[in-house]
């Protein structure tokens, strides 16, 4: 039976559980968040575009973070080239129905696709087969690929070049972790566009 805690202690139980998973995140994934901002910015320097998808929550992520980027996240500077592959409902049901669901990634990046691109999975289990198709076919067209995921990584981590693994086995604690990553990958890829703009 599930134990009613109040308001306040199941709060604090929340708090608590997420600084955990922070702080490990934080000390454990620095230096694959550093070969990401990297990578996103070769792909800036070379006329590609970063393309991110995932499912539920992880969609949410990919069409926020793809906006955050075209439009901007801090500062007012050139936009920079972002697409989120959960927006469009008509490829979405469309592929959904003539190919399956689990094509709705992997059909778009086929068709969308450029070897400059940066490729983002975004799946807290690290399973879902949608997201390790699209992956799949970006690696098939020589994309560099990145994942975000938890739950020891699953399939995404082994299939991607670069992989954040949340330390958490919690959904909730993941797409939290996932969040913050967003928008420090967003506000590091615009520093670095904002400071290699203002260059003479």
């Amino acid at each position: 039976m599930v134990e009613l805690l109040s308001a306040d202690d199941l709060m604090l139980k929340e708090f608590e559980a997420h600084i955990a998973v922070a702080t490990a995140a934080k000390n454990c994934l620095s230096a694959e968040f550093a070969r990401l901002v990297e990578a996103a910015m070769g792909s800036v320097r070379t006329g590609g575009k970063i393309i991110l998808f995932g499912n539920g929550g992880s969609a949410a992520d990919a069409q926020h973070w793809a906006t955050e980027l075209t439009v901007r996240f801090r500062e007012m500077r050139r936009p920079i080239s972002a697409l989120a592959l959960t927006t469009d409902s008509s490829a979405l049901t469309a592929i959904g129905n003539d190919f399956g669901f689990d094509r709705v990634f992997s059909r778009q990046v086929e068709a969308l696709g450029r070897q400059t691109d940066l490729v983002i999975g975004i799946s807290t289990s690290g399973s879902s087969e949608n997201v390790l198709n699209g992956i799949r076919a970006a690696k098939q067209l020589g994309c560099t690929t990145a994942g975000f995921t938890g739950n020891g990584g699953g399939l995404l981590a082994s299939s991607v070049d670069i992989a954040l693994v949340v330390p958490s086995n919690d959904t909730a604690r993941i797409q939290e972790i996932h969040a913050v990553l967003g928008h420090a990958f967003c506000a590091s890829v615009e520093q670095r566009v904002v400071f290699e703009s203002s260059e003479p």
